[in-house]
């Protein structure tokens, strides 16, 4: 069986506040976009799980959240893990993009139908909190705003195929210090932190304040994106390190990502997308 796992971004991402747990209280709305990584599900005649990736530095035991999602899932359910998954990552790491979630999601999607469980998403949705803040979202495959640590979603009915331009440099940032870093950082002058209105939505994240304090060029991005003429608006995604164009045309990608590149470089991960409705 053969599983696509779409990347996300945040299009509103709202910190309320640090919870008695340790996690930050949040409001976010989230949309699914078509970037992809592959999960390939096979059953084995004997053994234990075989779990291969074709990007070099992912963890291949118990560290991936695949390999985790699917150890879960069986001794919950009472099944051996006799399958083979194979991981094609699409999806860069520490982007902001929800590769490693999304992956873990699509994982337990795939076992229900491998092993015709046919569970509730509900139960789903429980196994997913036990893996990550952001696994829940995915298992509902639409946009959705987002509450508590990431474990409340609500659907989002109608929502738009928006183009978009991504970009991430060639550096990550770290989830946990990002958050660490929230409440006691600053803005940096003529940076625009405040809502961007589009046909997405209202654009806002306060994780913006910490990451472009620390990673300047990125506030440089933000700038350079916004001021043009293809841009609805401009924002960090997550955590980043991915920053995300929403364009007024899907044509308009091509002419922004050549501008880019001449001004910038080309040692960039880009791509050209669209929010999934």
């Amino acid at each position: 069986m053969r599983w696509l796992a779409p990347a996300k971004i945040n299009l509103s991402l709202k910190i309320l506040g640090r919870r008695a747990d340790g996690f930050h209280e949040l409001r976010s709305l989230m949309a699914p976009i078509s970037v992809f990584d592959t999960l390939e599900v096979d059953p084995k005649a004997d053994g234990d799980l075989e779990f291969l990736c074709d990007s070099p530095g992912i963890p291949l035991d118990d560290g991936n959240l695949v390999v985790r999602a699917t150890r879960l899932f069986c001794s919950t359910f009472g099944f051996l893990p006799q399958l083979r998954i194979a991981l094609s990552k699409e999806i860069p790491h520490g982007a902001g993009l929800g590769g490693g979630s999304s992956d873990a999601a699509t994982t337990l999607l795939a076992l229900d139908s491998f092993f015709q469980t046919h569970l509730e998403r509900e139960v789903l949705v429980e196994l997913a909190a036990e893996l990550g803040s952001d696994v829940p979202f995915f298992l509902y495959q639409s946009a959705a705003w987002i509450g508590g640590r990431g474990e409340r979603v609500s659907p989002v009915a109608g929502f738009a195929a928006v183009p978009l331009l991504l970009i991430k440099p060639p550096f990550g940032v770290p989830t946990p210090w990002a958050y660490s870093q929230w409440s006691q950082s600053d803005e940096i002058p003529g940076v625009h932190y405040g809502e961007q209105s589009t046909a997405a939505g209202n654009l806002i994240n306060d994780l913006e304040r910490p990451v472009f304090q620390k990673y300047v060029l990125l506030a440089e991005l933000k700038r350079w994106l916004c001021s043009q003429p293809e841009v609805e608006g401009a924002l960090l995604s997550g955590s980043g390190s991915t920053l995300f164009a929403a364009l007024r045309t899907k044509e308009a990608g091509q002419s922004l990502r050549k501008r880019f590149e001449n001004e910038f470089g080309t040692q960039w991960w880009v791509r050209h997308c669209e929010t999934i409705p």
